[in-house]
């Protein structure tokens, strides 16, 4: 066994614990991340990057396959094929190029990086049981970074026909007939790429309503894009098991009765839990909230120097939240005054259209007590949407009536992922009205809707 010291030591490789490794090897401190598999984690592996890889090419073959049928302005084309396996290999590629790089960047940073299994023995000691040597690791501070893995229902077990998000990404033969058990972000986004690359896709939801994450006027976007795509919806339908025999699922209707539908793949997508097994947690005496990891607003947990980020400290599961926490965390570790308070973490829905929420929705600020002003602009009166061949779309803006105070901004249309960064950064700044409708938007662009939505809310809308 080897026995190695060091001043911080990083379990797990995703986003959170590999960007704690490089802050903290780029401030001087000496590092060792352990990850059992690839860095990067869940999200550039066989999460984010991938899935977005995969919509790529599924909106690229879509656009062909109306091109080919005369729907696409000036554009006609022969009737086009889809290549899923050079798709795949594609996509393989693009997460090999980023897993490199990150371990280039690790490198860069002086950080040391083993591969195995982890296991905490205390709070200062590690285990690392690893392919050819096995090490034991003692450290001043603690990052606990192990992520997150897919929730498995219990009739649906992975394995066969019953698939995980990671199988989806990797399959080689495209499904005839898919069902997506969860109408969530991940298994829409996920069955509407299936839908345009050729797959019947139905969605089956326990709830009585998809994406209930997101606001019912958001989501109802994506509704229709759904019905548009040919994609069934099944709210409030319950996913039993699977039927090897007859090719089906089983699946419950809201009176209780019990019908099949023909899948020959079923993607489970019901949520993530915080990955609390294998690496030791039972060693440890770490207080616990509601199944994940307690931890303060500097992301220290019950434990003397012993940090937690990520999934496993709680909602929001987002790949942005525990890379903004691993940053912290290092240079609390340096010595640095830091904090983890951001006044709005954004989150994005790949979906078609896309949806982006920051800050509170119109109902969850009226719940919060306070009196607001609403600001909504279509984006199908927007140029620049029009160009793209979007049909429809808007731009929200939730701002307190007293001081014009931004709360949220919300949108739902092609492209407004990239519209993230500019509304936290409003929030995050203590934006008024006032101060996004004086801001000079470029035309033609997407982004004059956010100009828009706020001179709605004053009272002087322009272009509506």
């Amino acid at each position: 066994m080897n026995n190695l010291s060091c001043e911080v030591l990083v379990l797990g490789g995703g986003p959170g614990g590999y960007v704690a490794a490089i802050r903290a090897g780029q401030l001087g401190l000496d590092t060792i991340l352990v990850e059992k598999q690839t860095v990067g984690g869940t999200c550039l592996n066989v999460g984010c990057i991938p899935s977005k890889a995969m919509i790529h090419v599924a909106d690229t073959f879509n656009d062909a396959v109306l091109a080919s049928r005369g729907k696409v302005p000036g554009v006609t084309s022969q009737a086009p094929v889809l290549d899923l396996l050079n798709a795949v290999e594609w996509k393989d590629g693009l997460v090999k190029r980023l897993t490199g790089g990150v371990s280039t960047l690790l490198k860069k940073a002086g950080v040391t990086v083993i591969e195995g299994q982890a296991r905490m023995r205390d709070g200062k000691t590690c285990s690392v049981a690893g392919e050819r040597e096995s090490y034991q690791i003692r450290a001043k501070y603690v990052v606990l970074a192990p992520g997150s893995v897919p929730v498995e229902l219990p009739g649906l077990p992975f394995g066969g026909a019953v698939i995980s998000s990671t199988e989806a990404l990797a399959l080689e033969q495209l499904p005839e007939n898919l069902a997506v058990v969860g109408g969530g972000y991940i298994g829409l986004e996920l069955g509407i790429s299936f839908a345009k690359m050729g797959s019947k896709v139905t969605v089956v939801e326990a709830s009585d309503r998809i994406l209930p994450q997101y606001d019912q006027e958001l989501s109802s976007t994506v509704s229709r894009s759904l019905k548009k795509l040919g994609i069934d919806v099944m709210l409030e339908h319950s996913a039993v098991d699977y039927d090897q025999n007859a090719g089906g699922l089983n699946i419950t209707s809201p009176d209780g009765a019990t019908s099949l539908l023909t899948a020959d793949s079923v993607l489970v997508t019901v949520g993530r839990k915080p990955q609390l097994s294998g690496w030791g947690l039972s060693e440890l005496s770490l207080a616990m909230d509601n199944g994940f990891i307690r931890i303060d607003a500097q992301c220290r947990t019950s434990m003397t120097d012993v940090f937690a980020i990520g999934d496993v400290t709680g909602e929001p599961m987002l790949a942005h939240r525990a890379m903004a926490q691993g940053s912290i965390v290092a240079e609390l570790a340096a010595g640095k005054n830091r904090t983890f308070d951001p006044a709005a973490i954004p989150a994005v829905c790949f979906t078609d259209p896309e949806i982006v929420s920051v800050g509170l929705s119109p109902d969850e600020a009226s719940a919060a007590g306070y009196e607001i002003t609403v600001g909504k602009f279509p984006l199908a009166v927007n140029g620049r949407a029009m160009t793209l061949g979007a049909d429809g779309g808007f731009v929200r803006i939730v701002a307190r009536k007293d001081n014009e105070l931004v709360l949220g901004i919300q949108a739902a249309g092609k492209d407004v992922s990239e519209f993230a960064a500019a509304f936290t950064l409003a929030l995050e700044m203590g934006a008024r009205l006032q101060d996004i409708a004086a801001t000079i938007h470029a035309h033609p662009t997407q982004s004059e809707g956010i100009q828009e939505a706020a001179m709605l809310a004053l009272g002087q809308g322009l272009h509506i």
